[in-house]
């Protein structure tokens, strides 16, 4: 069955499958008496009345019509239909630098289906360029898809898919690599790929919108230049994140990939840089760095893939009343670590201690992190804390509680033993630790306007 019918099932799809009928094409339907004509609908696939069908008329507006056994659906015409390449390249100009995008999903990698109001996926380079088409202006982009997922149902298992498919690019030879990803999860997606590919030679750059291209206020297209631009000429080779840096359209602002979180539902500038300061501020006439990056750009470095992760981790929220079944559970269930995300400088109900040595004893590797955005643990300032530490409950400094997670996965994935895990975990990878906090964070990432 066509993606294009998903929404459709039972009779209504047994009889549009018959007709040779897709979204898009021009149909009839014929019910007791009545006759109408217009342009079949894509459908909700959740929630829906399953004996009907969706027709734009020539009026504009979307009817649902009963479909029974009686009823006749006759395709009139078919839409017009463009074969979609997995991937292709847009040259511009052979001085160009080359950039690769990759589609993974989300609302920046969608385009709007005005003749049927469908969403569908952004898949060739052609797609991103007749939609941004001043992304010619600073690089020759090529596009290739490597999954069309909302973000939210992306594994451990993709992220190994991305990075390989990433380092397959740089070994290629391009200049910069940007990701085009749904926002929900981008900053979990940014951590893992910090971790799985080091010694970058180019910049790898995530980017996403909040709003679809069809609204008028779409940061799709400002995000997608400005992350092209970091990719194509930025001096910096490590995983960023690029999205507007404030409401408004005034510049857009790149994140290290380990230390970037969504802080807004819906806000065009959600994401900030969490205890430390944002890499690049991107105007339209400049790229400025306002942050120390890891390291330059270096097309002869040699770039180390290590795309693996253990997805038996778990992120525990303590809250009153946790009961330390919960953690039991995971001994039994077979997982490998657990990061806790504790209150304050790193506190968990002491009435929870019991099932943490439980699972130390097991051999699990448990860190703990905190709920409060700013600041680091310290687990030596309150006895519960000690406490927690004597068990062997590892503290991950100022670590954002997902990147703690994701490194845990990566780590247990690739190296052998718990005591070299732990070790691991309180060592700087990639810029996810740093060796003090800044007093003066604010919610602008420690960046001020």
């Amino acid at each position: 069955m066509d993606d294009d019918l998903a929404g459709y099932g039972g009779l209504v799809l047994e009889k549009l499958l018959q007709a040779n009928i897709h979204v898009g094409d021009r149909v009839r339907v014929t019910h007791r008496g009545q006759r109408y004509e217009g342009t079949l609908m894509p459908r909700a696939q959740v929630g829906a009345d399953p004996d009907h069908l969706v027709l734009k008329l020539d009026s504009g507006y979307n009817i649902g019509i009963r479909v029974t056994r009686e009823s006749t659906v006759e395709r009139v015409f078919g839409a017009k239909r463009h074969r979609r390449r997995k991937s292709d390249t847009i040259t511009s100009s052979p001085d160009l630098p080359q950039v690769t995008i990759l589609s993974t999903g989300g609302t920046i990698a969608s385009r709007v289906d005005y003749r049927t109001g469908a969403v569908n996926p952004a898949l060739t380079a052609r797609d991103f360029y007749d939609a941004v088409p001043e992304l010619g202006t600073y690089a020759n982009i090529s596009a290739r898809v490597v999954m069309s997922k909302f973000s939210e149902d992306l594994t451990p298992a993709d992220w190994t898919l991305l990075a390989k498919r990433i380092a397959s690019e740089i070994r290629r030879g391009v200049d910069g690599v940007v990701v085009a990803h749904g926002t929900d999860t981008m900053g979990l997606t940014a951590a893992a790929l910090s971790f799985a590919l080091q010694n970058l030679p180019v910049p790898i750059v995530l980017v996403g919108s909040q709003r679809s291209s069809d609204r008028p206020s779409s940061d799709a297209a400002m995000n997608l230049i400005a992350a092209t631009r970091v990719a194509a000429h930025a001096d910096i080779a490590e995983v960023m994140l690029v999205m507007h840096g404030q409401t408004d359209d005034a510049f857009a602002l790149a994140h290290r990939g380990s230390r970037a979180r969504k802080c807004h539902t819906s806000r065009r500038d959600a994401f900030r840089s969490i205890n430390a300061s944002p890499l690049l501020k991107v105007t339209e006439s400049e790229i400025v760095e306002v942050g120390t990056p890891l390291g330059r750009r270096d097309p002869s470095r040699r770039l180390r893939a290590r795309p693996r992760f253990e997805p038996r981790v778990a992120l525990l929220k303590t809250c009153p009343g946790l009961d330390g079944s919960v953690i039991r559970y995971l001994i039994e269930a077979g997982y490998k670590g657990l990061v806790i995300e504790g209150t304050g400088l790193g506190h968990a109900p002491r009435y929870l201690q019991p099932a943490i040595r439980d699972a130390v004893d097991a051999g699990m590797v448990v860190a703990m992190t905190s709920q409060c955005i700013w600041g680091r643990v310290d687990m030596n300032v309150y006895r519960s804390g000690v406490e927690l530490l004597d068990i062997g409950v590892i503290p991950c400094e100022d670590m954002l509680p997902e990147t703690a997670l994701v490194k845990m996965m990566w780590l247990l994935a690739n190296f052998r033993t718990p005591q070299r895990v732990a070790e691991l975990l309180r060592t700087p990878l990639a810029g996810e630790i740093s060796m003090r906090s800044l007093l003066t964070a604010e919610p602008t990432g420690g960046y001020k306007q």
